[in-house]
This record gives C-alpha cells, structure tokens and sequence, in this order.
C-alpha cells in the first residue's frame, strides 16, 4: 500500500491509505473502498456506488477531462489526479476544477510522480492528499507546503492575497 501523507488544517500528516487502486483488468476485491480509472468507472460506477457497500474513488490522467466526472462528484470519495512526470502540470488545472468550478468537498489526492518541490503549488490549487514519490515525510511536506509567506493570486486554499494583507 502507498504511503499516504493527508493535508488537515495545515498540517501534513501520515494517514493509513483505505483506497485500493484496481486496475482494469483486476478483478475488484469483495470489499474495501476502490479507485478506478476512468474508463472503468463508466463501465462499473453506477453498480458500485448504488451498492453503498465501498467508497468509490476515480483517478484521472492528464490527458482525460475531469467534467466528465460533474454528475457523479458528490457520491465520489476521492479523485486521483496523476503526474506522470513532475513536469506535466496539467492535474494542477483538474485540482482547480474540481475545487473551484464543481465545488467538490472530496479528497483531490496526487499520485505518480508527487515531489515534495511540488507542494505548495499543490495545495494552492485544491490538493489535500499526497502520496509522494520521493519519499517525503509529512513534516517536510509540511515545510514545502508554507514555504513562501505571501500569495499574489486568488488560490483554491482561500490564502489571503499580499494585497489583502496590506490593506487589512
């Protein structure tokens, strides 16, 4: 199992991972909460989430749009965005999204390749689970996460902008 670092009230913190990703073409287990991939979810989804018996989670890749997901939001646990590469940012865009546009209140969790240097970026944009691929512990994440004090735009975190601060 993963190790999986939660974001709560600002502090980072290891928490025990009840997600199990089932790749398609696993079988699904007897129980125990699932992510799925897309694909799957559309297949398998109405299924799983009307037997009320597991959390169901969907993980996304960066080429795959999260409004597909906008009707199903509220009976969703979790989304698990992907990096495959740090360099591909485009799950920022899908935090925001799902946080910003559709209002989702689950877990935004980042998956693939989450480095610790990507942190505050990270939480700025929605994300508050973190399963990090450099072995990261959560008070590091933590300090990379509030590395820098001021903020010049509006973020899904609710941070006060640096001009907000100044006028207060």
């Amino acid at each position: 199992m993963p190790k999986l670092i939660e974001l709560v009230e600002g502090q980072a913190r290891w928490v025990e991972d009840t997600f199990v990703f089932v790749a398609d073409e696993d079988a699904l287990p007897e129980s125990g909460d699932v992510i799925l991939s897309l694909a799957r979810f559309e297949a398998e989804g109405d299924a799983l989430l009307a037997s009320n018996s597991r959390r169901v989670g969907v993980r996304i890749e960066p080429d795959q749009e999260v409004e597909v997901l906008a009707y199903d939001l509220p009976r969703l646990a979790v989304v698990a965005l992907a990096f495959p590469k740090y360099r591909d940012g485009r799950a920022y865009t899908s935090a925001r999204l799902l946080r910003e546009r559709f209002g989702y209140q689950g877990q935004v969790r980042a998956v693939g390749d989450v480095l610790q240097e990507q942190a505050g970026f990270m939480v700025r944009c929605g994300f508050d689970a973190f399963e990090p691929a450099d072995g990261a512990t959560p008070e590091v994440w933590s300090k990379a996460a509030d590395r820098f004090r001021h903020v010049y735009q509006r973020g899904a975190d609710l941070r006060p902008t640096a001009f907000e601060e100044r006028a207060s």
